[in-house]
């Protein structure tokens, strides 16, 4: 008989964090940032597990930079498709709009593929992509992050949602508060007690569950 198989667990903001979660990062500089994510993408890298990238295209070169600055082989890890770039309009903006329901059924779909492959998936998700003006289905940002923790405990990964505080409104990261279990405030990772369960959250706001 085989013994169950022990929780994969991260370093994360100075916390050892057992697998799954999701956290939303509230940062208020790029090398706050940097000095937080940069140390998790390393280990991930070493013990081989998959590292997403989401962000602005335009800072794609500086992230590179920064990764094989901290010690990744940048080249071959994305020929080898452990690293991967991928810009808003190639996640989030498809056809310059957000469609949440769109982008939860990618997340679906594109994780369960890569678990079959690596022992897990660190996701880094820069998310001022929201703050586009006019950009059709930004106003769907809370709901989306209350419908993904539907998703997020299906599979052994780490998705960090990261806002830069110098940009949003207080009333939007207290509700993003509310919709991630799991909170990174001045450099530290903790469990978040204004975290609201989806079922509750989507009542709240008037929004039935259909789906994730």
């Amino acid at each position: 008989m085989s013994l169950p198989e022990a929780p994969k667990s991260v370093s994360l903001a100075r916390s050892m964090q057992s697998c799954p979660c999701h956290v939303c990062a509230f940062f208020s500089s790029k090398e706050e940032e940097y000095r937080v994510m940069l140390p998790f993408m390393c280990e991930g890298y070493q013990a081989g597990d998959k590292l997403l990238h989401i962000l602005d295209k335009d800072e794609g070169g500086e992230r590179l930079a920064r990764l094989q600055g901290a010690g990744i082989d940048v080249d071959n890890a994305e020929r080898d498709g452990q690293l991967e770039l991928r810009s808003w309009e190639q996640a989030h903006v498809l056809d310059g709009r957000f469609d949440m329901h769109a982008m939860l059924d990618l997340h679906q779909r594109h994780l369960a593929g890569e678990n079959s492959s690596y022992r897990l998936t660190r996701i880094w998700s820069n998310q001022e992509w929201v703050l586009a003006e006019g950009l059709p289905g930004a106003e769907d940002l809370i709901e989306y992050e209350a419908r993904f923790n539907y998703i997020w405990p299906k599979y052994e990964n780490v998705y960090v949602c990261v806002y830069d505080v110098r940009k949003f409104s207080a009333s939007i990261m207290m509700q993003l508060l509310r919709t991630h279990p799991f909170a990174i405030t001045n450099g530290l990772m903790y469990r978040n007690p204004f975290y609201v369960p989806p079922d509750e959250f989507l009542r709240e706001i008037g929004k039935p569950r259909s789906g994730p």
